[in-house]
C-alpha cells in the first residue's frame, strides 16, 4: 500500500529504544454463550515504556479523549504531574479492574520498594463482547502479570493477540496494530511510533491509502445483522480505539498531549468519523530523560541539586512529529486489519478478515 513516511527498522512501537511489549492471549471454547464459561476470545497487552528495568522512572506524558465512551486509568495523575512511571495495560472493557490489580501485584513482585508507594497504573480498554464472554471474568490478574513478564523488545505481535484478540475494526477482524516513523532533526533522528487496539469504524467508511474501499466491501458483514438490537442496541461504528504514541524526542508534557491530539487525524485517514458509541482515548509519552519529574517521595530538606530540568524541542519544530503521528496511526490501523484471519466466537458470531485479494484489485495493484 502506498503510505507516507519513513518507517523505523521494525515499523513498530519498539523502534523507540527501551520499550518492551508482551501479550497474553486467551482463546477457548465454541458455541453458545455461557457466562463464566465462554467462549473466550480476549487477552492482555502490556507496554513497558522503559522496559522492566525502568519501572518507576518517569516518562513525560499527555493524553487526549476524542470521545469519552471508554476508560483509561491513571490520567488524572498524568494531568497533575505531566508524567507516569508504570506500565500501560490494554484489555477488554470489563477487565480494567483485573488489569489494575495485576499491575499492582506485578510491581510488588519486581519492584517492592516502589510498590510501597501509591501505584497508579494506566489501564485501558475496548469492547470485545461480540466475540467474547466479556462478563465471564476470564482476564485475571495473573494473566496481566504473565503479559508483563513476557514483555520484550523486538517485533510486536499484531492482529488477534493480547488485548486485541476479540476486537473488530470496520466490521472486519481488528485488534493490535503498530507502526513507526523516523523524524530527522538536525544531526539527530528521532522516532515516533504508534500502537493501536483497533475496535472501531463502520464498514462503509473504510478508506485505505486515500481510496474509499468500504462501499465495495459491504457484503459478508455479519456485524451488520440484527444482533445489535438483540444484544447492545448500538449502531454500526460502535466499538472503541486506544492509541499509544511513543517517541524518544525530548518533549514537555504539553507537547506529549499535542501528539495525542493528532491521533484522530491518523484515524480519519482510515475513514472513521468518530462514533458516539466508540471510546477513542489516546496516550502519548516521551522516553527522553526527565530528571526530577514526578519525584514521589523526596527525602530530607530540599537542596539545590533537586532542581529538575527538561530539555525539549522548540514548539515551532513540532510539525514533523505531528506528521509522524498521523502517518504511524494510519498505518497501525491498517496493519491490524491486514495481518488478521477470520474469527468465530460466542454464539457462533463471526468476524471476517479484510479480503486482501479484493482490496488489491480495488487499489489497482493486482494480486
Amino acid at each position: 500500500m502506498p503510505l507516507d513516511g519513513d518507517p523505523g527498522p521494525l515499523n513498530a512501537l519498539t523502534d523507540v529504544a527501551g520499550i518492551e511489549v508482551g501479550v497474553t492471549t486467551l482463546i477457548d471454547g465454541d458455541g453458545p454463550l455461557v457466562v463464566g464459561q465462554g467462549p473466550v476470545r480476549t487477552g492482555v497487552t502490556a507496554i513497558l515504556p522503559r522496559g522492566r528495568g525502568g519501572i518507576g522512572e518517569p516518562c513525560a506524558a499527555g493524553w487526549y479523549s476524542l470521545n469519552g465512551n471508554g476508560e483509561m486509568t491513571g490520567t488524572t495523575w498524568i494531568d497533575e504531574v505531566g508524567a507516569f512511571t508504570l506500565p500501560v495495560v490494554l484489555s477488554n472493557t470489563h477487565a480494567v479492574g483485573a488489569c489494575h490489580t495485576g499491575v499492582v501485584q506485578w510491581a510488588n513482585r519486581v519492584a517492592p520498594r516502589l510498590a510501597r508507594q501509591w501505584l497508579l497504573p494506566v489501564c485501558t480498554e475496548t469492547w470485545d463482547g461480540y466475540l467474547n464472554d466479556i462478563n465471564g471474568g476470564h482476564v485475571r490478574p495473573e494473566h496481566v502479570e504473565a503479559a508483563l513478564d513476557a514483555a520484550r523488545g523486538g517485533p510486536v505481535p499484531e492482529g488477534s493477540v493480547g488485548g486485541g484478540t476479540g476486537m473488530n475494526c470496520y466490521d472486519f477482524k481488528g485488534g493490535n496494530g503498530t507502526a513507526s516513523r523516523l523524524v530527522p532533526f538536525g544531526s539527530h533522528t528521532y522516532t515516533v511510533a504508534a500502537f493501536v487496539q483497533a475496535n472501531f469504524g463502520d464498514r462503509a467508511e473504510l478508506t485505505i491509502a486515500g481510496h474509499r474501499v468500504g462501499p465495495a466491501l459491504l457484503d459478508d458483514n455479519p456485524l451488520a445483522g440484527d444482533w445489535f438490537a438483540r444484544d447492545i442496541a448500538a449502531p454500526p461504528g460502535a466499538g472503541s480505539v486506544i492509541a499509544v504514541i511513543a517517541t524518544d524526542a525530548p518533549l514537555l508534557p504539553g507537547q506529549c498531549k499535542a501528539l495525542a491530539r493528532r491521533v484522530p487525524l491518523g484515524l480519519a485517514r482510515t475513514g472513521t468519523t468518530g462514533s458516539h458509541f466508540s471510546g477513542d482515548i489516546f496516550l502519548a509519552f516521551s522516553t527522553a530523560d526527565v530528571p526530577g519529574l514526578a519525584s514521589a517521595f523526596p527525602l530530607g530538606p530540599a537542596g539545590d541539586d533537586e532542581i529538575g530540568s527538561i530539555a525539549f524541542l522548540p514548539w515551532g519544530r513540532m510539525d514533523a512529529l505531528y506528521t509522524a503521528v498521523v502517518q504511524a496511526v494510519e498505518e497501525a490501523v491498517l496493519n491490524a486489519l491486514v495481518v488478521n484471519v477470520d474469527m468465530v466466537g460466542r454464539d457462533g458470531h463471526r468476524t471476517p478478515r479484510l479480503p486482501l485479494d479484493r482490496l488489491a484489485a480495488l487499489l489497482g495493484r493486482g494480486t
